[in-house]
């Protein structure tokens, strides 16, 4: 990354933050580090325009946010609604399932399950195929939770 980052290009530079950040959360590496490489990514998206995976840094913002241990839940939900509303925008029906799969465990942890049903159902019935997919199995496997 040093050397692509030593060339000038920032082409796909936000998606490989991303990969970056998720790879320290993954290793249990620091949440404030992974949070610096989101802002950053996210600062350079707003900068060039590159936007194809702006819902996806909001969402694992908030997925940051709920590891830091005094944080309490409004910041993490606004991130998550703030990645829903961002891949809504872009038809990115992949982006919106993680968004709401976000947030639907958010609030199934805070005991809003009618709410949290409510707006997985849809998104999870939108496809069509790809049901053996991670992304698909944990949003199936959520919804059975909320009944």
């Amino acid at each position: 990354m040093a050397a692509y980052r030593a060339s000038g290009a920032e082409i796909f530079l936000p998606y490989l933050l991303l990969l970056k950040a998720v790879a320290q959360l993954e290793n249990s590496q620091t949440v404030e580090a992974a949070l610096e490489l989101v802002k950053e990514a996210l600062l350079i998206a707003n900068r060039t325009g590159e936007r194809c995976f702006e819902a996806e840094l909001y969402r694992l913002r908030g997925e940051c946010l709920l590891y830091l241990p005094s944080q309490n839940r409004a910041e993490p939900e606004a991130s998550f609604v703030r990645a829903l509303d961002v891949a809504r925008r872009q038809a990115a029906k992949l982006w919106e399932l993680r968004a709401a799969s976000s947030l639907a465990r958010l609030w199934q942890n805070s005991g809003k399950c009618n709410e949290a049903r409510e707006l997985l159902a849809p998104v999870y019935g939108w496809f069509t195929e790809g049901f053996d997919t991670a992304d698909l199995k944990d949003a199936k496997s959520l919804l059975d939770q909320l009944g």
